[in-house]
């Protein structure tokens, strides 16, 4: 019996990273003015205990009075809490949320309290993109896009959804694949607009329950195969060539319906038609080396006799005549 090949798992894990590390980050900040009084009580224990032991003081005392001073010291540097002026801070008291502290000052209870987020409320932008999704009229694409988005409620950023950055980043994305399968290429090329204001709407429904508000989206470049490209180019200059043979046959329209009327005009008064040949004839024999032909018919109906075939007129030479090179023919 044959040995049947087991076929390798050819599935691929997918793996979302928001370019931060795996492991929870630490959200515990210490404050300049949490450092400094540190440093000062940091101070005076050492320096107090020193003179305790220096003026012969018992260690009963001095050990209890360096232990206080320690205490003290490291519970204001962890207490005294500072937030910028554009971020508010989740305050978690025994794991039950307590407050939004900030912006500026404020306190904590160490061990108690934990600050488990800095809620930034300014403006966030999120690129986002769309590759080889297939449009309604099966099209692969390649889509950019810019989010602006902002926090408007901290509470419900921080307790809501476990990354509100991630979440949104997905959000957007997925809207973006939903809003191209929609549409076709020629609606997409030329529709941005209305595309931007339908994946505004779409992704600011998901995210308003997580307390953000979306402000804007903006389409920065659609990529489109190149074959596509080619075709596309192709057939825009064959309507630009269609176009210009309509125009072409519309102007020959208007020349003939001209020429039409100047015939009517010329059938009743010879003596114009002459004048006009005659015209024409000394048009002609103005530029240099013109070469002239004459049917002998229009001479002699113009009366300037039997002269009939080729007539050259060459002004180039210098101090020379005109040439006249001329064939008549008897009838």
């Amino acid at each position: 019996m044959k040995k049947v090949k087991e076929r390798p798992n050819m599935l691929k894990q997918l793996t979302v990273s928001d370019g931060s590390n795996s492991k929870p980050k630490s959200n515990l900040r210490i404050s300049g003015i949490g450092g400094f009084v540190f440093a000062i009580f940091l101070l005076l224990a050492i320096g107090g205990s020193a003179i305790m032991d220096t003026n012969g003081v018992p260690t009963s005392i001095a050990i209890p009075y360096l232990i206080v001073m320690s205490i003290i010291a490291v519970y204001l540097l962890l207490a005294m809490q500072i937030a910028s002026q554009w971020e508010k801070a989740v305050v978690l008291r025994l794991g039950n949320f307590r407050k939004l502290a900030g912006p500026g000052f404020f306190w904590i209870i160490p061990i108690a309290d934990s600050v488990v987020n800095w809620i930034d409320h300014r403006v966030n932008v999120t690129p986002f993109s769309a590759e080889k999704t297939l449009t309604k009229d099966t099209v692969p694409v390649d889509v950019d896009a810019v989010l602006f988005w902002l926090v408007w409620d901290a509470q419900k950023a921080a307790l809501e959804v476990a990354d509100y950055r991630v979440a949104i980043s997905w959000a957007a994305q997925t809207a973006l694949r939903e809003i191209i399968g929609q549409m076709t290429l020629a609606d997409i090329l030329v529709g941005r607009a209305r595309m931007d204001a339908d994946l505004q709407k779409i992704i600011d429904e998901r995210t308003t329950p997580w307390g953000i508000t979306v402000q804007s989206v903006e389409i920065r470049d659609v990529v489109i195969p190149p074959d596509l490209e080619d075709a596309m180019s192709r057939q825009a200059q064959a309507e630009r060539e269609r176009q210009a043979r309509v125009i072409l046959g519309e102007s020959e329209k208007q020349i003939s319906s001209s020429f039409a009327q100047a015939a009517e005009a010329y059938a009743n008064n010879p003596t114009a038609l002459h004048l006009r040949a005659m015209n024409m004839l000394f048009e002609g024999l103005k530029q240099k080396g013109a070469l002239v032909i004459v049917p002998s018919t229009a001479v002699d109906t113009m009366n300037l006799g039997s002269m009939s075939g080729l007539v050259s007129l060459g002004f180039g030479q210098t101090n020379k005549g005109n040439p006249i090179s001329t064939n008549s023919e008897e009838k």
